[in-house]
């Protein structure tokens, strides 16, 4: 099987408890929970004891399958970190109920709003700079040790964003500038940079979709693609900066309603922006007032023509990923395809678009596993807004009403007319998208259709929904995309 067959063997990890040294073997079919439990037997603690493991230098490690294995002589030590009430889906109760106890609130506070213009949007200009402030003066998340098999998952449209903490997050996202490069090509502090990455992360909301967890998933594919598709040798290094740093910011502070009922509310938003891509302008200068604390400028290096190039380079990707206006660059860059020129600056301008917003909707590239639990995410967010735009007499979109879409509805006209024609576009231009990204795509669209079937067969209708809020619930903080009119209008 040659090097690959090295992961199919157990793997033993060493621990140092008080100066005990402890052996656990596990197999590769543990997960997280499993490997946890093992480590609690060993070290003699309760079963529902959550332990952390410190490197002998002190650096975390990711207690999962693909956890570095060690020796007798780098023993990890063993710190206890609380008691868990019990998990659900590898996904601790406190925060399930913690979750749903933010939703009630929300909804109680929806319940007893009744002026249209007060969409909850907690960032203000008019504000103070409370939000925009790192929470530390040093930033001290977490510094996880990644195993080379991360790094290399990392890497891959697989990844499955589902398994990670925020602070592990935040270490994959500090681990993509190292990697490719950018660190050092524009000097970037690393220092600057983990407190950039800090205030990002508390610049987003804990919506059901449009949250820190979508912002990850979006920058990873984004990272992906660029290793997938050899982007570094079509780009120059200040277009992949530009690429990933607004994949992370391309939603910063969403709070949870999209641009239609911004426009139809007449929002605080709606109204700075004329009602020209709301949220995707606020997101951007969002981005840029964190970007202007210099503690937390991670260009702060850069040339002045090279910072305006950046500059607009991020807006220009963040208001694309507005999708009421999918139509007009699907258009454009479908007419660019047959002669496309890497020297010319309006092609490039468009793939780097195009790229941007297929990340930004790349859920259902991923294996099943991960990508169904974004559906129930989505459908929690609508429901949302729906539910408000009833109570406020606004118009209600049909593919956002909890009793006439189902999951399978949801997701059939957005994968087959939106997802699957702009991936075909892309692999035009780099022919292992379609292997890795456009398959992944129709086999998702089967699935779902074969759902469709069912429901139609057993006559289960929309109200089945009912029951998704709770999965939705239960995978905590996840993020949404709006979208285009009708299939098109969802994200």
């Amino acid at each position: 099987m040659g090097s690959g067959s090295s992961s199919y063997r157990p793997k033993a990890i060493y621990l140092d408890i008080d100066g005990r040294i402890q052996k656990v073997v596990f197999s590769r079919y543990c997960n997280s929970s499993d490997i946890m439990d093992l480590f609690c037997i060993a070290t003699g603690l309760p079963r529902n004891t959550t332990i952390s493991l410190l490197t002998t230098d002190d650096a975390m490690v990711s207690i999962d399958p693909t956890m570095p294995a060690n020796s007798e002589r780098t023993p990890y030590k063993v710190r206890p970190v609380t008691v868990k009430q019990a998990s659900v889906e590898g996904l601790k109760v406190v925060e399930i109920e913690k979750c749903k106890s933010d939703i009630k609130k929300m909804r109680e506070e929806l319940a007893a709003r009744s002026n249209r213009t007060s969409c909850p949007c907690k960032y203000s200009f008019l504000d103070n700079n409370k939000k925009l402030t790192p929470r530390r003066d040093v930033p001290t998340y977490p510094k996880y040790l990644l195993s080379p098999e991360t790094v290399d998952a990392l890497r891959r449209p697989t990844f499955d964003v589902w398994l990670w903490e925020p602070s592990e997050m935040l270490s994959c996202l500090e681990h993509m500038f190292h990697d490719l490069g950018l660190v050092r090509d524009f000097c970037i502090n690393p220092i600057t940079l983990r407190r950039w990455l800090l205030c990002v992360h508390d610049n987003y909301r804990n919506n059901p979709f449009h949250n820190f967890r979508h912002c990850f998933c979006v920058a990873q594919m984004m990272y992906s693609m660029v290793w997938l598709c050899r982007l570094q040798e079509k780009f120059p290094p200040l277009d992949i900066l530009t690429l990933l740093t607004a994949a992370i910011c391309h939603d910063l502070d969403h709070p949870g309603y999209n641009n239609t009922y911004q426009i139809n509310a007449r929002t605080e938003l709606a109204v700075r922006y004329n009602d020209i891509s709301p949220l995707e302008n606020h997101h951007c200068a969002v981005a840029f007032r964190i970007l202007a604390r210099p503690e937390c400028n991670i260009f702060c290096n850069l040339p002045p023509d090279g910072y305006r190039q950046l500059r607009q380079g991020m807006i220009t990707l963040i208001l694309a990923t507005d999708m009421a206006r999918h139509a007009e660059i699907v258009a454009a860059f479908r007419e660019k395809l047959e002669d496309f020129d890497y020297r010319n600056e309006e092609h490039t301008t468009l793939l780097k678009m195009i790229l941007i917003k297929c990340c930004d909707v790349s859920n259902e590239v991923r294996p099943m596993e991960a990508a169904e639990p974004w559906v129930d995410c989505l459908l929690e967010e609508y429901f949302m807004q729906s539910d408000r735009e009833k109570s406020e007499g606004l118009p209600v979109a049909p593919f956002m009403d909890r009793e006439k879409v189902t999951k399978a509805t949801a997701q059939i006209g957005f994968i087959k007319f939106v997802l699957i024609p702009m991936f075909e576009m892309v692999t035009k231009l780099f022919p292992v998208v379609e292997e890795l990204m456009l398959q992944p795509l129709r086999e998702s669209r089967d699935h779902y259709e074969e759902l469709k079937r069912r429901d139609d067969a057993t006559g289960e209708g929309p109200e089945r929904t009912e029951n998704l809020t709770s999965g939705s619930t239960e995978r905590s903080t996840q993020k949404s995309r709006d979208v285009h009119n009708s299939q098109a209008d969802r994200a």
